[in-house]
């Protein structure tokens, strides 16, 4: 896309927002970047760096409708009045993935799903650079893609993306696509509407040919039902943890099998990754791996010393015999579930925060089985309270991850675990989920 002489603002000025920005002012557009909020001063030095002329605590909206592109932070809702009017005039908004991608040469393996996309994404990107490729990790993790592109194209990118993301994407395509699953997730954004997720996440197949690939999970009923409303021209692979599959890949309680080009094989034990949510991951990466052709023995040792994410079901200390396990990352009910689902001894479970419109009822019987006590971290309790105080006996309410573990220490015994998973979002207490996690990790080590 031509960018000389022509006007773009940036919406949003995080990371994103200043990667667009760094790529725009490369192609030689007119740029304005626009936050609503503060701008981070760290921020504010690199766009003066830039000379690019920003504003924070307002969007000037003259300015802003005499544009020719948007780019848009992916947390601003298209709903927003500003949003409508852009586009009522035909004015394109677009991702700063969507933007990234109109100059980079790189091929695209792009992941999404309600859980384990940022596990999955890791993974691939850790196989390929194992495999010594030239790879960019980008999205929701990694470096912003925009920046990459104009500081130094890769050829090739794993990009972990997420609903809102690919909302405003067009003409974007990925290589290989990868759906790890669909639960309720985010459905404050799409009026509490499922299909209006579910059309967002399937948007990961946008302009995909029969040259490119689809990878999904084969055992997930929701995406089933979508595929079956579709004609897709892609070639397809498909991970199950319930059949054997002819074309991508399964494993059974013993051993991990990849059906692509030729069999690969390996012992379930071997994975770094534990539970089952995470060999469903493990299937997922290695299938891409496989079909992008990279040799067996990388693709076995990745997926045997890989490090997992930060947040993400991770041990932090065994104070007293009591284990703590940070799985902030967990902002909804399914990753919840499958961190629940992996706890083998008794589990003090802290949870709470801002509710996404959690249905609890789809984890009352792993909480009857593995929790012994539950601590609430969050302004608004009432609907936890209300859905476990039959089950467990023991509920209380914490507004700082210091008293939260002060709690959960006392509560816990040798030989049992303390689980942040909080299956709600963070804003109330905390900056993020990284913000929280870390709290969390530093009130355990303060122990």
């Amino acid at each position: 896309m031509q960018g000389k002489g022509k006007h773009i603002t940036i919406l949003g000025a995080g990371e994103s927002g200043l990667g667009a920005a760094i790529l725009a002012v490369k192609q030689e557009w007119n740029v304005f970047v626009s936050d609503a909020g503060k701008i981070k001063d760290e921020f504010k030095l690199d766009l003066q760096n830039l000379n690019v002329e920003w504003e924070e605590g307002q969007h000037d909206e003259t300015r802003i409708l005499s544009c020719d592109l948007i780019v848009k932070s992916p947390g601003i809702p298209n709903t927003v009045p500003l949003i409508v009017a852009l586009r009522n005039r035909g004015i394109p908004v677009i991702s700063e993935i969507e933007f990234g991608s109109y100059y980079t040469k790189g091929k695209k393996i792009c992941i999404t799903g309600s859980n384990g996309k940022t596990t999955t994404t890791m993974l691939t990107h850790h196989i390929l650079k194992k495999a010594g490729w030239d790879v960019g990790l980008a999205g929701n993790i990694g470096k912003s893609f925009a920046k990459q592109v104009a500081e130094g194209d890769h050829e090739w990118y794993v990009i972990e993306l997420s609903s809102f993301q690919l909302e405003d994407m067009f003409d974007f395509k990925a290589d290989i696509g990868i759906l790890t699953n669909i639960t309720p997730d985010h459905l404050d954004r799409y009026g509490y509407e499922m299909q209006g997720y579910i059309d967002a996440k399937f948007r990961i197949l946008n302009n995909q040919t029969h040259e490119d690939w689809f990878i999904y999970n084969y055992d997930d009923p929701i995406i089933h039902a979508e595929i079956a409303q579709r004609n897709l021209p892609m070639k397809t692979a498909s991970f199950s943890l319930k059949e054997e599959v002819a074309v991508g890949g399964y494993a059974n309680k013993e051993q991990l099998t990849i059906n692509i080009k030729d069999q690969f094989t390996m012992s379930i034990h071997d994975l770094a990754l534990k539970g089952k949510h995470n060999t469903q991951n493990s299937l997922a990466a290695g299938i891409a791996a496989r079909i992008v052709e990279i040799r067996k023995d990388v693709v076995r040792e990745s997926l045997e010393d890989f490090v997992n994410v930060e947040h993400r079901l991770e041990f932090v200390a065994k104070v007293n015999g009591i284990e703590f396990i940070n799985d902030s990352k967990a902002t909804n009910i399914n990753s919840t579930w499958f961190a629940l689902e992996s706890m083998e001894k008794p589990v003090v479970w802290i949870v709470g925060g801002v509710d996404k419109g959690n249905d609890y009822n789809e984890i009352i019987d792993l909480v009857k089985d593995k929790v012994k006590a539950i601590i609430c971290l969050g302004n608004e309790n009432q609907k936890i309270i209300e859905s476990f105080s039959s089950i467990v006996e023991k509920i209380v309410e914490a507004n700082s991850a210091v008293e939260a573990v002060a709690h959960a220490y006392r509560l816990a015994k040798k030989d049992e675990t303390v689980l942040l998973s909080p299956a709600c979002a963070s804003f109330d207490l905390f900056e993020n989920y990284e913000d929280r996690g870390n709290q969390f990790k530093q009130a355990v080590r303060m122990l």
